[in-house]
């Protein structure tokens, strides 16, 4: 007998459900994600052979539509700019719509649905609890055999490792497993021989990207917070 078939989602889809609390819909990590979920849409450009990095500067070099809307929206964006921008500007100009695209496009594949609450009876929250989590549980069985198993990864399930990675997600993907360990491996994995040249230089810019951002924003909110 055949196992069912996975609903098809993106990087950043997957990247989403990794940080929702399954029961209250809850966002873990908020601020990284939303960044991760930004520099996905690049790299599955990258490997729809649309985009490609040179110099840190993103250009495209396809702009024929995917069929995708966040990744689509993605495209026409980049291409409607005269001069390439480099990486991170990128990664921040297109969050807001990657994950808002992100949100909606797993409510309409029945992968988690939308609450609306208020905190303290007051303030208007949306939650997110999963719906479906089949997805969810094939995308960390692929993670667990890759990273602590060291089984080979496919271009999509090395990118993801390599997002995971450069926004410092570990703990999304791998909560009870040692930490040392699971940095090492993803580390190892973002590095590796495991697609194209063109489709890696897109991975390696988002990941050096995202660890800057990040950076950034934790010194900002230590200053700010001493």
């Amino acid at each position: 007998m055949e196992p069912p078939t996975e609903t098809p989602t993106t990087l950043g889809e997957q990247l989403l459900l990794l940080s929702l609390d399954d029961e209250s819909g809850a966002a873990k990590e908020p601020a990284k994600v939303a960044l991760a979920i930004s520099a996905a849409s690049l790299v599955e450009l990258a490997l729809a052979g649309r985009i490609e990095v040179a110099d840190d500067r993103v250009a495209v070099v396809d702009a024929t539509p995917l069929g995708e809307p966040a990744l689509d929206s993605a495209l026409a964006a980049i291409g409607g700019k005269a001069d390439p921008g480099r990486t991170k500007d990128w990664i921040n100009r297109l969050k807001t719509d990657a994950v808002a695209r992100a949100n909606t496009a797993l409510i309409e594949k029945g992968l988690v649905r939308e609450e609306k609450k208020k905190v303290l009876g007051l303030f208007p929250v949306r939650r997110y609890p999963e719906a479906d989590g089949s997805v969810e549980a094939a995308v960390r069985q692929r993670l667990d055999a890759v990273v602590l198993q060291g089984a080979p990864p496919d271009a999509r399930t090395a990118s993801l490792v390599a997002l995971l990675h450069g926004a410092k997600l570990h703990r999304l993907a791998f909560p009870d497993a040692d930490a040392r360990r699971v940095t090492a491996a993803m580390e190892s994995i973002s590095h590796g021989q495991w697609s194209a040249t063109a489709v890696r230089h897109v991975v390696k810019a988002a990941e050096d990207a995202l660890t800057a951002i990040i950076a950034v924003t934790v010194t900002t909110t230590v200053i700010a917070g001493g």
